[in-house]
Formats: C-alpha cells, sequence, structure tokens
C-alpha cells in the first residue's frame, strides 16, 4: 500500500513536471514568434488590412479588468497597430464602474492616439453579446431541458462568442504585441465584423 501511494506521488509529480515544462516551452514559442513579428521578419503580419476591422470588440475577464495598466497596455498597442474604434467588455462591467477613474489617469494619454473606445457590461445588451447569450441559452436551456443548468461564466461566453466566428488573443496578463498583430490579422481573414480578447 505504501509503495502504491508513493508511485502515485512520484507520477503526478513527473505529470506536473512535463506539463509545466510544455508550458514553458509554448510561451518560449510565442514569445519568439511575437518578437518576429514584431520586428517585422513575418512578412504575413506587417500590412494589415484596418479597413476591414471598422470597431473591434474585446472581452476582458472582470478579474483582469481591474488591472487597469494591462488594460491601458492593450488600447496603447491597439491604437499603435492603427485601430481607431474599440469597445472593452467585461461581463461584471468593472471597466464601466471604474471609467471615471480610468479616464482621469489615463485619457490625456489615450486622446493623443486618436482612438474611440466604450465600455460595456452584459447589461448593455450589445450585438455580439446577445448573439452569445443566444448560444448559450440553445445549448443549455432549450436542447437540454433535463440537464443540470449552469452558472455562466466568462469560459461560456468565450465559447459562445467563438461560435459567432471572434477571435481570442488568450489572457490579458500573457498578452504579446505581435500575437495580437497576428490576431487581427487573422480576423481580417473571416466574415463577421467582431473581435475578441478573453
Amino acid at each position: 500500500m505504501q509503495s502504491s501511494n508513493i508511485a502515485l506521488f512520484l507520477l503526478w509529480h513527473i505529470i506536473h513536471l512535463i506539463i509545466n515544462v510544455l508550458y514553458i516551452v509554448r510561451e518560449i514559442f510565442r514569445t519568439i514568434e511575437s518578437y518576429l513579428i514584431t520586428n517585422r521578419y513575418v512578412k504575413t503580419y506587417t500590412n494589415l488590412n484596418l479597413d476591414r476591422v471598422k470597431y473591434l470588440g474585446i472581452v476582458i475577464d472582470s478579474d483582469e479588468a481591474r488591472n487597469t495598466s494591462q488594460v491601458v497596455e492593450l488600447l496603447e498597442w491597439l491604437s499603435a497597430i492603427g485601430l481607431k474604434k474599440i469597445c472593452l467588455y467585461d461581463r461584471e462591467g468593472v471597466l464601466k464602474k471604474s471609467k471615471a477613474d480610468f479616464m482621469e489617469r489615463f485619457g490625456p494619454l489615450l486622446g493623443k492616439k486618436w482612438m474611440d473606445f466604450e465600455f460595456v457590461s452584459i447589461s448593455d445588451g450589445k450585438e455580439a453579446v446577445a448573439k452569445a447569450a443566444n448560444v448559450l441559452f440553445k445549448k443549455y436551456y432549450v436542447d437540454e431541458e433535463d440537464s443540470e443548468k449552469p452558472f455562466f461564466t466568462e469560459t461560456h461566453l468565450t465559447e459562445a462568442l467563438k461560435t459567432l466566428g471572434l477571435l481570442h488573443m488568450g489572457p490579458l496578463k500573457y498578452k504579446k504585441f505581435g500575437l495580437i498583430m497576428k490576431a487581427i490579422h487573422r480576423f481580417t481573414m473571416v466574415k463577421q465584423n467582431y473581435g475578441m480578447w478573453s
């Protein structure tokens, strides 16, 4: 019995080590890819067709939305890329609630970049969010009558928005300039005029 516990303990640690190594390798590749794109070594992403991006919606996890400096850095990057109209969405309306503080601290800096942006939450009923809510309703409340009804999280919303043709750029804290350019390039290749960060 003792030896089987030790074997399970060792196996758990080995699996944990492998997962950590794979994660580190993935992040190294992402960093290299971002560097190559940012420094224009990958020509595919140098000329973004921004005419197709009239309005970019970005979904931010409500916990991440509390990190204002990360949000501002993201907006700075999007402005540097040349995007003009940005909609920031977080489910709980964290950004909307702190809009005055946000604008007081960072508005003048962003204002120089000639970019319009707005904060919305699920209560605003924006088109993409409304469509995503419809997808979730059909999936969990209409098609599965006897199943347990979930409490919807950002993960559920992200999944629903993806089915509408939106792009997922990854968590805000792991954002990389080159990978944002790559995601926007992919966005310009799809038909729908929505985009996303979650």
